[in-house]
C-alpha cells in the first residue's frame, strides 16, 4: 500500500495532480485508513503511471479517459484504441505544421534583420506589422 506522496514520488505526479484525477473520476476513489489517509495499491500505481504516459503522449483528459475506459473493459476490439491514438496523430501532425510555419517565419525575420540598430531591426518592424493580429488568447495575462 501507497501514501499519496509515495504514489506522487513513484509516477513524477503532484499531489494535487492526483486528487484532482481523483476528482474528475480518472482515478478511483482510494481507500484510507482509520485516520482518513488515503492508501494506493498497485493498480492504482499502474492506473496512474498509464495517465502520465498518456499525458506525455499528449493526450487529453478525454482522451486518456476513453482509453481507461477501454483498458478496464479487456473485451472491447483494439480499433477503438487505434482511433483515439489516430486522432492524437493528426492533432500532433497538425501542430508540427503550425511550428514548422513558426519556424520559417521566426528565421526570415532574423535572416532579414541586418543586425545595425534598433530602428531598423527587422525583428521588431515585423511583430509591429503583426500587432493587429492579436487574439484574446494572446492577451490572457497582460
Amino acid at each position: 500500500m501507497f501514501t499519496i506522496g509515495t504514489l506522487s514520488r513513484k509516477t513524477g505526479t503532484k499531489v494535487q495532480t492526483i486528487r484532482y484525477y481523483e476528482q474528475i473520476g480518472l482515478m478511483h476513489e482510494p481507500g484510507r485508513t482509520a485516520g482518513g489517509q488515503r492508501r494506493y495499491d498497485s493498480a492504482d500505481l499502474d492506473r496512474l503511471a498509464f495517465i502520465r504516459h498518456g499525458r506525455q503522449l499528449g493526450f487529453g483528459l478525454v482522451a486518456i479517459r476513453e482509453l481507461l475506459d477501454l483498458a478496464d473493459n479487456p473485451d472491447q476490439p483494439c480499433s477503438n484504441a487505434d482511433s483515439i491514438a489516430q486522432r492524437q496523430l493528426v492533432q500532433v501532425q497538425q501542430r508540427l505544421l503550425r511550428l514548422k510555419a513558426l519556424e520559417k517565419e521566426l528565421k526570415r525575420m532574423i535572416d532579414d534583420c541586418d543586425g545595425h540598430t534598433v530602428s531598423n531591426c527587422r525583428v521588431l518592424e515585423v511583430l509591429r506589422d503583426h500587432s493587429e493580429c492579436l487574439t484574446d488568447h494572446d492577451n490572457i495575462g497582460e
